[in-house]
């Protein structure tokens, strides 16, 4: 199942690449907005389990314009984000491999959908592709051998960065760096993962300009998905709705040599396969 946020109302993507209004077609047993469905999420999966796609009727169903679409989980109560998750990353950051997830967040006001323009802050502007994983059922104390029962589904994102501000000190200023406006893009669809043939090994990458910068494989992560789960889960409860930043492999700008930051006007996609691809223009500030 491909679930999106169509103008601002949850749809199905149907096999043929159409919408499917799911307040229309479920006859109102299901709300409009896209963040409520994760609260019923059972419910949800069970029934658009047994829809019919050729028995909806033509007033439900619209043609599915990417440029229309936000992030499937546009205002989940938590967001959490992980560092230093691939070995190849750490490398070029200079640090070890983390015997724990490094965790930090993004501040729900960065998340925006998976096109349009993104206003660059003063600063050095870097990227980081990542797999999302949002939470469709609470989990508090979830052992790993049980979390993708407790997963709606997954999702690329872009951790976006302003470095400056991450690594003020004395204490770096990790949220606050990864949280100007349009930092956190989600989409361009949530993927539930009997969708994909492994859910544990997915290509991921970007790319600036038509210039691969980034390229890993999900399997490569230090902590997997699963184990991710089990161990936030140990100290917090995860609830419905909820956004995992799963961490992101080599080929940051802070870690290149010359270092490389995003521009205005730079054409930044992001992938996973099997998922999407998202595309953002960065764009300067308008001048007051």
């Amino acid at each position: 199942m491909r679930i999106a946020n169509l103008a601002g109302r949850l749809v199905l993507v149907a096999a043929d690449g159409s919408a499917v209004d799911v307040y229309g077609a479920s006859g109102g047993k299901f709300e409009p907005e896209p963040q409520d469905v994760f609260e019923v999420w059972d419910e949800f999966a069970g029934w658009a389990a047994g829809m019919e796609p050729d028995a909806i009727e033509p007033a439900h169903r619209a043609p599915l314009d990417v440029t229309l679409l936000g992030s499937p989980a546009p205002e989940p109560r938590q967001v959490f984000a992980i560092g230093l998750n691939y070995v190849d990353h750490a490398g070029e950051s200079g640090l070890s491999v983390p015997e724990q997830p490094p965790v930090f967040t993004k501040f729900v006001t960065s998340i925006t959908g998976p096109t349009g323009d993104i206003t660059l802050p003063a600063g050095d502007v870097d990227w980081e592709v990542e797999l999302v994983v949002v939470i469709g059922a609470r989990a508090h104390r979830v052992p790993a051998a049980r979390a993708w029962e407790h997963m709606a589904g997954l999702a690329v994102g872009q951790d976006l960065s302003e470095r400056r501000l991450q690594l003020t000190g004395p204490a770096p200023q990790f949220s606050l760096g990864k949280s100007h406006p349009g930092f956190g893009p989600i989409g361009p669809v949530l993927v539930t993962p009997d969708e994909l043939a492994d859910r544990d090994d997915l290509e991921l990458g970007c790319l600036i300009n038509g210039q691969q910068v980034q390229k890993g494989r999900t399997r490569d992560m230090v902590f997997p998905i699963a184990e991710l789960v089990q161990r936030l889960s140990a100290v917090t409860p995860l609830l419905p709705g909820d956004v995992i930043f799963t961490g992101t492999p080599a080929g940051v700008g802070l870690g290149r040599t010359p270092q490389r930051f995003l521009a205005d006007g730079d054409e930044l996609v992001s992938y996973v396969d099997g998922i999407g691809e998202m595309r953002h223009r960065l764009v300067a500030p308008a001048e007051a």
